[in-house]
């Protein structure tokens, strides 16, 4: 149906996919759509309705975030997660929890994985009560995992066995941005059933980039963490060495972003505590984003580099270096604690 007004004139149409209906309403503003008059601002709407309930696997630091923010844009979420009190806290918000990733999967036709590393994702889609052991035939499967490019593969075949469609779809922006829906996903699948994909998506993110076939997300992924290793401590080296020297630390900070210094580590993820309010660095480094976890993505880094005879030099150094923190207190810490270990250094010179 479509319709005229003196004040906006709009075309809609209604599309179906996997769980849901999408209307499209395309609203052109003017005061008078009379003769002579131009119309000045044209503006895109889409709504989606999803029939089915979305399941979502993995509730830790981002996955929890993911998860209330599809809760609180009326989905109705069915969770599962490896630690029951994780699932109880979404509970509070409104979510229905699963004794298992096939349970899950048999309740729902569209998934969402995130989950620590690909031995996990593994688990979750093969394993005892694996949810490919349930999965209806048409569902769709987004991972947001980060794990190896060849792991994703191994998935979509499976899960192409089972008549499911997957696709890897990992993310950048942080435990705030996992929080604030303001995520960028790097998907990688088929292009014939990435706008279905990015209409979900979108509702925990800001951006959903489709970077060709499966796998190609998670090797977008594994090129932004490895420079996000490299960026985060030339920030913690300069912090310190600008504090060293006696500037403030929220000076120094100031610079750094209104120069070519500036970075995402030194602007929204600052090391040093006390410089942002309410990221890790500021609560004794707790939440965010492990040095455990950031050690595996520049493995993940390293290996690619091996495989393609790439030659990352800063790569492999930022990899020695956290791997050296894997093995201290700091390993359960966020990956910018690197500034708190270099500290420690200076203290044993």
């Amino acid at each position: 149906m479509a319709f005229v007004s003196r004040s906006m004139f709009r075309v809609g149409f209604l599309s179906q996919g996997v769980g849901r209906r999408h209307f499209s309403a395309y609203l052109l503003y003017e005061p008078y759509l009379g003769q002579g008059n131009i119309i000045k601002h044209v503006e895109r709407v889409s709504l989606s309705r999803w029939e089915d309930p979305v399941g979502f696997i993995g509730l830790g630091n981002m996955g929890g975030h993911m998860a209330r923010n599809l809760l609180s844009k009326n989905f109705k979420v069915i969770v599962y997660d490896a630690l029951p009190n994780n699932m109880k806290i979404l509970e509070k918000s409104g979510a229905q929890s699963a004794s298992s990733p096939a349970e899950v999967a048999s309740q729902t036709k569209t998934l969402v994985t995130m989950l620590p590393a690909g031995q996990h994702v593994r688990e979750a889609y093969t394993g005892d009560k694996g949810l490919l052991s349930a999965v209806r035939s048409g569902s769709l499967l987004l991972d947001s995992s980060t794990i190896e490019p060849a792991t994703s593969q191994e998935m979509e075949k499976l899960a192409a066995e089972k008549g499911a469609i997957y696709m890897d779809a990992p993310v950048s922006g942080g435990v705030v941005a996992a929080r604030d829906a303001l995520l960028t996903f790097m998907v990688g699948g088929s292009e014939k059933y990435f706008e279905q994909a990015k209409s979900l998506l979108l509702n925990m993110g800001k951006n959903v980039v489709h970077c060709g076939p499966v796998g190609t997300g998670q090797a977008a992924k594994v090129c932004n963490n490895m420079l996000l290793g490299i960026t985060m401590i030339g920030t913690a080296e300069t912090m310190n060495l600008g504090i060293r020297l006696g500037l403030d630390a929220k000076l120094l900070a100031k610079i750094l972003n209104m120069s070519s210094g500036r970075c995402w580590s030194s602007e929204l993820y600052n090391p040093c505590p006390g410089v942002i309010e309410n990221i890790p660095s500021s609560n004794n480094y707790e939440g965010g984003f492990g040095v455990t976890l950031m050690t595996k993505d520049l493995g993940l880094a390293q290996t690619a580099a091996t495989a393609t005879k790439a030659a990352i030099p800063l790569g492999s150094l930022a990899h020695q270096l956290y791997r050296i923190m894997s093995g201290t207190p700091l390993a359960c810490k966020d990956f910018a604690s690197v500034y708190e270990f270099l500290q420690e250094m200076d203290a044993k010179q």
